[in-house]
């Protein structure tokens, strides 16, 4: 395993995320770079999953001209929205920018982002007609970190709870994990 994987693991470890994060590190894919790391959350809140995501430290020492670069961040966040809001023409922009907002806010440098936002509307028929319509956002986004990864992760773990709809934590405080919040290696 290469020296600056090995460091850029141990980064990722050291991010410091909010007690409604439950995190955990998670099998990586296998065949999109020779080396990765992954790690899957749920955002909870009274007992209650909102949120839940991915995300994947990619590594290719050889580099690769889509990437710009020679690490890749591939992160997942869905949540359950209002399904008024499905239809709403901006909710995508929105929650694209909730992403540059969260990396900004976290000091993340990076280059080449891209991604989608998918809005889901689902209605329930025939012997399920009583359950009510749910819609839910899902943000697939990949951008190319430029040095420390834990400010990285730490953007993914806000962009999770603004999905979520969680209010962002004030400027100047610290929100002090809990010890149910993080978990160290599987």
């Amino acid at each position: 395993m290469p020296e600056d994987f090995r460091a850029a693991v141990a980064q990722l470890r050291t991010a410091r995320l909010r007690p409604e994060i439950l995190c955990e590190e998670m099998p990586a894919p296998q065949r999109i770079a020779p080396y990765a790391s992954a790690l899957s959350a749920d955002v909870t809140v009274a007992g209650e999953d909102i949120g839940t995501g991915r995300l994947v430290l990619l590594h290719d020492p050889a580099g690769n001209d889509a990437w710009s670069g020679t690490f890749r961040c591939v992160a997942y966040a869905r949540t359950e929205i209002d399904p008024e809001l499905v239809d709403d023409p901006l909710l995508a922009e929105v929650a694209w920018t909730w992403l540059a907002e969260a990396l900004e806010a976290h000091g993340a440098v990076f280059v080449a982002p891209s991604g989608t936002v998918t809005k889901v509307a689902s209605e329930s028929f025939g012997s399920m007609v009583d359950e009510p319509p749910t819609a839910q956002v899902e943000i697939r986004a990949s951008w190319t970190p430029v040095g420390d990864v834990a400010p990285h992760v730490e953007a993914w773990g806000e962009l999770l709870c603004t999905a979520a709809g969680l209010p962002p934590v004030p400027e100047g405080v610290v929100a002090m994990p809990s010890r149910r919040g993080q978990r160290g290696p599987a």
